[in-house]
């Protein structure tokens, strides 16, 4: 540990209590509230490198540990002591940034190894105090030999649903009436609560067992998230959600990492080809057209792409140097400004979108719009909880026990909260692409499970649908022109699938899932030997 300074304040304050608001976090704006938040200038660093620490607290000094968030928790740097400043947040924070000047900055050091560093803040005030969190990822130094495996995280969804100052794609406090999402968020802000670090047994957005029939239907981690002062969207991104599942495992395991951001990739696609395989996990949701033509001329050119992620939905756009990130969704042909101009393909809306017309599966396999909801509430709220597999005889299935017909994942409930699939036929009892929708030549289907865009609804007096029919109005609308019957009938019934196929010179390998880390997590030894043989293949 690199210490700054010794600590020289007791531990033993009254913990302030956190403020509540029904759907973002921060800031307070109001020197009563003992609050401390902090952001970085990049999300990413190589060794050698200047990090530079935006922060504002209203608490009289403040205290910093940084470590190293691995299988083994490694304190790195400490900082004691130091005085404490707010500085203003403007209205529109969460749009352009917080504009807070350098309060610290310090030279990565070079015997930081690769990984997610956790930087822990602790303001004190009056016998209070209150602690909260950033992340920085931790890059391999540029030249070196590079680790078998590359953990891209997927930041461009953490950015989406980052709640920090008002808005995300999702709510906020933008529009007219201060009540609409914003189209345009910024990087320049801190991270919503939740979205480094979580206390164990924090629930997930899928249950660990499925509700009761005639139950009202329960959603746990909002009501957690809001009893605890959390950001409800904790569930949905971040790296103590999903990424850090799969590092900490991967670790344990014996495999050797190197972390990147998306953002990275869209700043230098050159850093995919030095390595053999690239892993995506959780819920990876949001791309820039950079970021997919990137991997898509790397696995052409022979890289291995290992996706255990859900959701490869939204194209986005980034602006403002790389420090804004755009995407307009389901608005984007009446408001986004490429709209009918000659970047129409940079609309930031969904890849399928027959204005873009760059379906997802070009490029690992399934579409978002086939699939999306499992799990969450009434959208196949008593599924299987995993894949129904097809090709057991497939190497990925290697060594892992399971015939045809078994549900692979159903006990550590892999299957949700988000999916994507490919349209499909059954001959022989087999699965195969019908070709539309993008699916590459040669793709086999291993695996498959049902999912929805239209939440059922079960009449259970007093129930409020959460999903209900919205995202199926968009989607038929979007896809066919219409919401005739037929067409929501059409979005209703959708899939999620795990794929394989070979592209140029390289391979995909997709599990269409956000939840593929809890077979990790929960030690699923047939998800767990499945992941094996596709990390020990690919790498």
């Amino acid at each position: 540990m690199n210490k700054a300074t010794p600590r020289n304040t007791p531990r033993t304050r009254r913990k302030a209590r956190h403020i509540l608001d029904n759907y973002y976090i921060g800031p307070a704006r109001s020197a009563d509230v003992l609050e401390i938040w902090a952001y970085t200038d990049q999300f990413s660093y190589e060794p050698g490198q200047t990090v530079q620490l935006h922060l504002s607290t209203t608490g009289d000094t403040w205290d910093m540990e940084i470590a190293r968030d691995g299988v083994v928790y490694e304190p790195v740097m400490e900082l004691s002591n130091q005085p404490g400043v707010s500085h203003d947040t403007p209205a529109d924070g969460s749009v352009n940034g917080c504009g807070w000047p350098v309060v610290h900055e310090f030279l990565v050091p070079g015997g930081w190894r690769p990984g997610a560093y956790l930087i822990t803040f602790t303001a004190y005030s009056g016998g209070e105090t209150v602690e909260e969190h950033h992340l920085i990822i931790i890059r391999r130094k540029s030249g070196l030999k590079p680790a078998p495996i590359l953990l891209v995280c997927a930041t461009g969804t953490w950015v989406a649903y980052n709640d920090w100052g008002g808005s995300n794609a999702y709510q906020g406090i933008t529009g007219e009436q201060g009540d609409e999402f914003s189209p345009i968020l910024s990087t320049q802000r801190p991270w919503t609560r939740g979205f480094c670090k979580l206390p164990a047994g924090a629930p997930r957005t899928i249950t660990e067992q499925p509700g009761k029939p005639g139950d009202m239907v329960r959603y746990p981690y909002m009501e957690w998230a809001y009893s605890y002062g959390y950001s409800k969207k904790y569930a949905s991104a971040g790296w103590a959600t999903y990424e850090r599942h799969f590092a900490h495992w991967a670790e344990a395991a014996g495999y050797e990492i190197d972390y990147v951001t998306l953002h990275d990739i869209h700043n230098n696609p050159d850093l995919l080809a030095p390595y053999s395989c690239a892993v995506f996990v959780g819920h990876d949701e949001y791309w820039s057209a950079t970021m997919r033509d990137a991997v898509d001329r790397w696995v052409e050119g022979g890289g291995h792409a290992a996706r255990f992620a859900g959701n490869f939905m939204w194209q986005v756009r980034m602006e403002n140097e790389g420090n804004t990130q755009v995407c307009y969704k389901y608005v984007a042909k009446d408001h986004d400004p490429v709209m009918g101009t000659d970047a129409q393909t940079s609309l930031s809306s969904a890849w399928e979108m027959p204005e873009i017309n760059r379906p997802g599966a070009e490029t690992f396999g399934v579409n978002a719009l086939e699939g999306i909801y499992a799990g969450l509430g009434n959208c196949v709220g008593r599924g299987a909880g995993g894949f129904t597999i097809y090709r057991p005889e497939h190497w990925a299935f290697a060594g892992a026990n399971v015939g045809y017909g078994d549900v692979l994942g159903s006990k550590s409930r892999i299957f949700g909260y988000e999916i994507d699939g490919l349209d499909y036929v059954i001959e022989d009892g087999l699965p195969s692409p019908t070709g539309k929708g993008g699916a590459p030549d040669g793709l086999s289907i291993l695996g498959l499970g049902l999912c929805t865009n239209v939440e059922a609804d079960h009449h259970i007096w007093g129930e409020t649908l959460y999903i209900g029919d919205e995202d199926g109005l968009w989607i038929a609308d979007a896809l066919y022109g219409n919401t005739s019957p037929e067409t929501m009938a059409k979005v209703t019934r959708g899939n999620g699938m795990i794929v394989h196929f070979s592209k140029g010179k390289g391979e995909v390998f997709t599990a269409g899932t956000c939840e593929w880390v809890m077979g990790l997590t929960r030690g699923d030894e047939q998800v767990i030997r499945v992941t094996r043989n596709v990390l020990d293949r690919f790498s």
